[in-house]
């Protein structure tokens, strides 16, 4: 379809340890979560199928919008990137829910590490998951990202009239947590030079299992540019094991804590795992795997209000709305001024 269509303190080692096994006792027990005030899902989805012919690559994508009535202005963006072996169809929970309450979610399909790492011969998967890896696609992602904020922007994009450019969010899972940091800031040097991504149209970016940058030694200079804030989610089963790689969760708490904003937060949630941010319905157990879902996509809309309207309050809800399934609750970093623009709440609803 074409596009004119429709400041948390810091967690060391020992105290996630101490959490780690605190938490197998508290994942056995079914915590008496009130369901949230979820909005109707009443959304419309456009498929996009673009190229980058500078690049001669694919970059489709699947965009959710508010339905018709939600907002009453300029519709603040989230634009997504997938981990790998995934598509633009996945998370399709986060794209619905963040829709629904009033942002537009963008979701990218990166060719180069999408689906097809798990598609062909078997005995080769390792070297596919290799080349999906290397960090010339690592870029290239970034790159996909940045061309399709274009595309949505652009002068000939139906769309562009009704998204407001001071609220764009760049946010993923895992391979596409990395890529949610490079779009703001993350930087590598390689034989004397610089690479750098960084778009300054990202306001913020929501970072949900985020991988180590492998190869790297120094996580601080790598990640020590990335000023705009962020959101980091996780949770203490949340570990990665492909072939040739693992990663426990403590990579995800030094990624949060290398960054060198100090305007994040972190949450932590106690049991799930790597997949359980992803569709897959049963991963984690039957019956936290709704309420991760349910909590991520909210909580990352409680961080945007903290980010774009200077107000703490929905982040504070919303920590002791979901504390009986957090090992890490996050909180508010402070804010200065009132920076306010309109949010889900100012809107009216249909």
């Amino acid at each position: 379809m074409r596009d004119d269509v429709f400041p948390r303190p810091g967690v060391s080692r020992r105290r996630f340890g101490a959490m780690l096994v605190g938490g197998v006792a508290a994942a056995a027990v079914t915590p008496a979560i009130r369901p949230a005030g979820a909005a109707s899902e009443d959304v419309r989805i456009a498929d996009l199928d673009w190229v980058d012919a500078g690049r001669d690559r694919r970059v489709p994508a699947r965009l959710y919008w508010p339905s018709p009535g939600a907002p009453a202005g300029p519709v603040p963006l989230i634009v997504f990137s997938h981990g790998l072996g995934q598509s633009r169809t996945g998370y399709s929970y986060l794209g619905r829910h963040w829709a629904a309450n009033g942002y537009a979610s963008l979701h990218v399909q990166h060719v180069g590490s999408d689906g097809t790492v798990w598609a062909g011969n078997p005995f080769e998967v390792l070297d596919r998951v290799n080349l999906a890896a290397d960090e010339r696609e690592a870029i290239a992602r970034a790159a996909d990202m940045s061309f399709a904020l274009d595309r949505i922007l652009g002068r000939d994009s139906t769309f562009a009239a009704f998204i407001d450019p001071a609220r764009i969010v760049a946010a993923g899972h895992s391979y596409g947590a990395n890529t949610t940091l490079i779009v703001g800031g993350a930087r590598v040097v390689r034989e004397g030079k610089t690479i750098d991504r960084r778009d300054m149209r990202f306001k913020a970016g929501i970072v949900i299992s985020a991988p180590p940058f492998y190869g790297e030694r120094d996580l601080h200079a790598v990640l020590a540019a990335v000023t705009m804030p962020t959101f980091h989610v996780t949770a203490t089963a949340d570990v990665i094991a492909l072939p040739g790689r693992r990663s426990p969760v403590q990579d995800r708490l030094d990624v949060y804590e290398a960054v060198g904003t100090s305007r994040k937060a972190l949450a932590v949630f106690q049991g799930g795992s790597h997949s359980i941010f992803t569709d897959r319905a049963l991963t984690g157990g039957v019956t936290l795997n709704p309420q991760v879902k349910q909590a991520t996509a909210e909580g990352a809309l409680a961080f945007l209000d903290l980010t774009f309207r200077g107000d703490p309050s929905p982040l504070a809800s919303w920590s002791e709305t979901w504390r009986p399934l957090l090992a890490v609750a996050p909180t508010a970093y402070p804010v200065t001024g009132s920076g306010r623009h309109p949010s889900r709440r100012d809107r009216p609803r249909s």
